[in-house]
């Protein structure tokens, strides 16, 4: 997978969860605007998450082949 496949899987997983977490609380079809701050930051959060986790996957299943992702999550 090339890295602008990757990009656009991790944003499309991640837009996936943002997805359930709407569908959950009922609030798929409300305007983004009349979401609260709490909301948003759920959402960011859900959406990093994701990330984490997918970016955590390609490492281990490719050890040192990832070094911007292995700095970026190991530090």
């Amino acid at each position: 997978m090339t890295p602008d496949e990757w990009q656009a899987h991790v944003t499309r997983e991640a837009a996936k969860e943002i997805g359930k977490w709407l569908e959950a609380r009922g609030r798929l079809d409300r305007p983004i605007a009349s979401l609260r701050l709490a909301d948003l930051d759920a959402m960011a959060s859900l959406a990093i998450s994701r990330f984490v986790v997918l970016a955590s996957h390609k490492i281990r299943d490719a050890p040192g082949q990832h070094e911007d992702l292995e700095n970026l999550l190991m530090g």
